[in-house]
């Protein structure tokens, strides 16, 4: 009887004992197997950043530029401008720069900005539309024939009001640039006092009456600003958008600002062909005019954001 109980324990011990070489514990018969899953955790794929093409042609034909992100140096110190004015003018007043004062740092979204000012023959495209009223006359200033003859197609359009210009730009999907962008397009990164840099002479710009009227956009290839943009200095005078504030730059946003929202003048940028002395080309030169004057030397450019 007792060598028949020795068996099923000898049995029973030698399976424990492998269980416990093998690492395995003895099998629960109750005990539902499972199988062991692994957790894949999604991973996101980075969206590359999208590459903006430095120069584009809207749907108007119109070639724009491309003026990145980032800061530039905006304004100017009033002494500092009224000693370079000094040197080619005798009767140069403080006053005249204390509306750029003081210089700072400003940051601006990416914008596109026209190549050129705004030509007789592409504002003639948005009046022939029905969606801009032509210029006050058809003359410049010693031209009796300017706007719709062709041969000066490629001049720019001037005798449009601020509103006049603002309409034109809006027709072609973008606006008028505000200060702190066509400031940043005129000068870039490096706080130059002229589109070019430094230093000025008639084969930059078109000013200081050597020419007497407007030149063809695009005619001064030494003159053109960091970014590829012509006649930022000279030729014509350009609207912006912002109402002229000569304490604004005291206050102004760091970083896009929209203008000022005081004042019924409107800001002029750029300087023209019969203005006199070197100072008016400087990059930080501002001035105000009702926006429903008609001049001779005034026009335009447009800018559109960079967005979807």
């Amino acid at each position: 009887m007792k060598s028949r109980m020795v068996f099923p324990i000898v049995i029973t011990l030698i399976v424990s004992l492998a269980c416990q070489f093998s690492g395995q514990q003895p099998a629960d018969p109750n005990q539902v197997p499972t199988q062991t899953q692994e957790t894949i955790i999604p991973t996101e794929t980075p969206v590359p950043p999208v590459e903006l093409e430095s120069e584009i042609t809207d749907e108007f034909g119109v070639p724009m530029a491309l003026v990145p992100e980032g800061e530039f140096l905006m304004g100017a110190d009033a002494e500092e401008a009224l000693a370079e004015c000094m040197k080619s003018m005798d009767d140069c007043q403080l006053e005249w720069f204390t509306d750029a004062e003081p210089p700072h740092q400003v940051y601006l979204d990416a914008f596109y900005m026209d190549i050129y000012e705004v030509t007789n023959a592409h504002y003639a495209v948005c009046v022939e539309a029905g969606e801009c009223f032509p210029p006050r006359r058809p003359a410049s200033i010693t031209r009796s024939s300017y706007y719709g003859d062709p041969q000066y197609d490629n001049y720019p359009v001037v005798l449009v009001s601020w509103d006049l210009a603002r309409a034109y730009c809006k027709w072609r999907g973008g606006d008028l640039p505000t200060e702190a962008q066509w400031e940043k397009a005129a000068r870039g990164t490096e706080g130059g006092t002229y589109p070019w840099g430094e230093g000025i002479d008639p084969d930059r710009a078109n000013y200081n009456e050597n020419v007497g009227d407007t030149t063809e956009v695009g005619s001064y290839e030494n003159g053109k600003s960091p970014y590829g943009m012509y006649d930022m200095a000279g030729n014509v005078w350009e609207w912006v958008i912002d109402r002229y504030d000569p304490n604004y730059y005291a206050r102004s946003p760091s970083s896009n600002p929209p203008g000022s929202t005081a004042g019924e003048l409107r800001v002029l940028r750029g300087s023209s062909f019969n203005f006199l002395g070197d100072f008016v080309l400087r990059a930080s030169i501002r001035r105000g005019l009702a926006p429903d004057s008609f001049n001779y030397a005034i026009g335009f450019r447009c800018a559109k954001d960079v967005g979807p």
